[in-house]
């Protein structure tokens, strides 16, 4: 018959008493920032001590802001739905996107605002009424 190792309950008791005297980490490291001008830390995860995620915040650039933007990559990396923060060329290549994004609207907006019909003054109810549209099916509309 095979002795089978001994657990030694007084040495595992002992072991894990001095491990949680052991100074914990309570400042995160620094791990970036983003145009706004956030800062982002992270504490990684011990599983030896039972923290399996890391924790993670941020510093906002105002911190009396209580409404603060994010950008929505970091929010992600805070949120642990991605696991490597985000990199300053991929902020920067999003930004330019976002920028470029808001030309064309910019521009789209322009460019149907000349087509679009104003309604006239008369008003049916709370409707408005254009001009060039039939009120009552199948009539043409009043011709001035």
């Amino acid at each position: 018959m095979a002795d089978k190792p001994k657990r030694d309950l007084i040495k595992i008791i002992f072991q894990n008493f001095f491990k949680s005297l052991r100074p914990k980490q309570f400042r995160g490291n620094y791990i970036g920032e983003d145009y706004f001008g956030n800062k982002y830390y992270e504490i990684p995860a011990n599983p030896s001590i039972g923290k399996r995620k890391p924790s993670r915040w941020f510093e906002p650039a105002d911190k009396e802001a209580f409404d603060q933007e994010l950008t929505a990559e970091w929010e992600a990396w805070l949120r642990g739905r991605r696991d490597a923060p985000p990199t300053k060329e991929e902020l920067i290549q999003n930004l330019q996107i976002m920028e470029m994004k808001k030309r064309n609207a910019e521009k789209l907006e322009a460019k149907y605002k000349k087509h679009t019909s104003t309604p006239s003054t008369n008003t049916i109810g709370t409707y408005p009424k254009y001009d060039e549209f039939e009120i009552i099916p199948n009539k043409d509309p009043e011709k001035k």
